[in-house]
């Protein structure tokens, strides 16, 4: 009996020694968990389309003559405005076919001076009775001819100054320089990719959507033509592939309005300004067009358990208890709800903080 108090003495040493040595103490602790009562709501959703984008005028520039490139006037990446000279070709053989008309046209000029003078020389001696019809019809034929010789020559020398203009190569658009494949001295002719102009004051995004997506559309209140059902739908977003947010909004302008067979989709483009030229053709990216949903009931993602193939909430009983349901589900885009489609009714509570660690049945602390 004596030895008893001994018994807890010791214990309650070793209590202090373990304390003094830094042990910790093992503590009776309660989880504690969040809940939330389900209602509806209105959430915007983005919905998002790969795209990539293009100038609202990309140019492929070529020559309409052939010669040898003398100089190229523009470097790649360089803003341009319309009329920049871009590429000069030696004009020297169009500078002399351009000589060559002017002079076979003031050659066709003077025979027709002269047919003139002769038919009328020959109307007036056959008013007289001294030439017959046929030498005044054969002298107003040469004389027709005559004309019709200036006309062509006419045509020669406007058809020289074309060719020697287009020796001089100008941007037919406002925009970027593509990629220069070539370089001064090279034979060029109308087949040679010179660059390309990319119109850049704006973008093209161009995508696809389903068919079915068109249809949800049409069906959620666009009515009349495509392009008068384009201008009710809201503006849009480009997202860049490292997740930059475009600081300018687009919109869809146009749609093809024929489904592509072979994948189930139709082409669309979004229109997006550029006046500071921060967007480029060839750029990758998303269109993000928002899809406002009315009335659907919005939960948090941590109060959603993946089990499998199914995904369950933890439902609150009235006796404080706990019971899994499964429920169906889709993103809310937003990186932290889901839109719950099935397997919740407005006013059931729910544990959203700490579900992941509820048994089933057990009473939650709230």
């Amino acid at each position: 009996m004596i030895m008893k108090p001994m018994k807890w003495v010791c214990m309650l040493g070793l209590l202090v020694g373990m304390a003094s040595c830094g042990v910790d103490i093992p503590q009776e602790t309660k989880s504690s968990f969040e809940t939330m009562v389900v209602k509806k709501q209105d959430i915007t959703v983005p919905v998002k389309f790969s795209a990539k984008l293009q100038g609202e005028a990309d140019v492929v520039i070529t020559p309409q003559v052939s010669g040898q490139l003398m100089q190229i006037c523009v470097t790649e990446g360089q803003q341009v405005k319309k009329g920049t000279v871009l590429f000069v070709i030696d004009s020297r053989n169009a500078q002399l076919e351009l000589e060559a008309a002017q002079a076979n046209l003031q050659a066709a000029e003077a025979s027709a001076r002269s047919a003139k003078l002769e038919y009328e020389s020959n109307k007036n001696l056959f008013e007289k009775n001294i030439v017959s019809r046929y030498m005044l019809d054969n002298s107003e034929n040469s004389y027709k001819q005559a004309q019709a010789a200036v006309s062509q020559a006419q045509a020669a020398v406007s058809r020289a100054k074309v060719n020697l203009g287009f020796c001089t190569i100008t941007s037919p658009v406002e925009g970027l320089i593509g990629e220069i494949p070539v370089s001064e001295g090279l034979q060029v002719s109308p087949g040679t990719q010179l660059t390309i102009v990319s119109g850049n004051t704006r973008m093209e995004a161009v995508f696809s959507v389903t068919e079915s997506i068109l249809e949800e559309a049409f069906a959620s209140g666009y009515e009349g033509k495509m392009e008068d059902a384009l201008k009710q739908f809201p503006d849009v977003i480009f997202v860049m592939k490292n997740g930059t947010e475009y600081t300018h909004k687009g919109r869809i302008t146009s749609a093809t309005g024929v489904v592509n067979a072979a994948t189930g989709t139709i082409a669309c483009k979004a229109t997006f300004p550029n006046p500071e030229g921060l967007l480029y053709s060839g750029v990758q990216g998303s269109v993000v067009l928002p899809d406002e949903l009315k009335d659907v009931i919005v939960i948090p993602q941590n109060a959603v358990l993946r089990l499998q193939d199914k995904a369950l909430v933890y439902k609150v009983n009235s006796d404080s208890t706990a019971t899994a349901v499964t429920v169906t589900y889709m993103d809310a885009g937003n990186g932290k709800d889901f839109i719950v489609t099935s397997g919740l009714n407005i006013g059931d509570k729910i544990v959203t903080v700490g579900a992941n660690n509820v048994q089933e049945g057990e009473k939650v602390l709230f």
